[in-house]
Parts: C-alpha cells; sequence; structure tokens
C-alpha cells in the first residue's frame, strides 16, 4: 500500500533524512521518503500492517523530530 501524509513543523532537512533512514529500516516498510520541501512523508508498506507500521514511523519520528506531526 503507498500513501502520502502531510507533515506538520518539519523545521531541518537533516532531520528529515535521518527520519527517513530510520523508516526505511522498519520492518515491513518497502520505500519511505520524506520531502522537507513539500512537508511530506511517502511510504509504501504492507497492507495487513500498515497501521501497526505507521505506529512505529511515529515513535522513531519523535525521537527526532518531537515536534513534528504526521497527519493521518
Amino acid at each position: 500500500m503507498r500513501k502520502v501524509f502531510k507533515l506538520e513543523d518539519l523545521d531541518c532537512a537533516n532531520c528529515a533524512a535521518k527520519m527517513e533512514d530510520a523508516i526505511n529500516k522498519i520492518d515491513g516498510v518497502e520505500k519511505a521518503t520524506m520531502s522537507f520541501m513539500t512537508q511530506k512523508l511517502t511510504i509504501v508498506a504492507d497492507d495487513d500492517r500498515f497501521d501497526e507500521i505507521m505506529d512505529e514511523v511515529e515513535r522513531v519520528c519523535s525521537k527526532v523530530e518531537p515536534d513534528m506531526t504526521i497527519l493521518r
């Protein structure tokens, strides 16, 4: 499943790159791209576990950029 999410309060391009790397290491994620310029996260992941994967994505991202929100 491929979905695009809008990001709120992403303030750092370097942080976006760190989060993208961490998201791509999550089990079940085929590919993830995080764009600082467009403030969007595009993720391709396993359909059956998508919500579980997104919960893990939010945990990983909050460690790098605590104030950023992924709008589901």
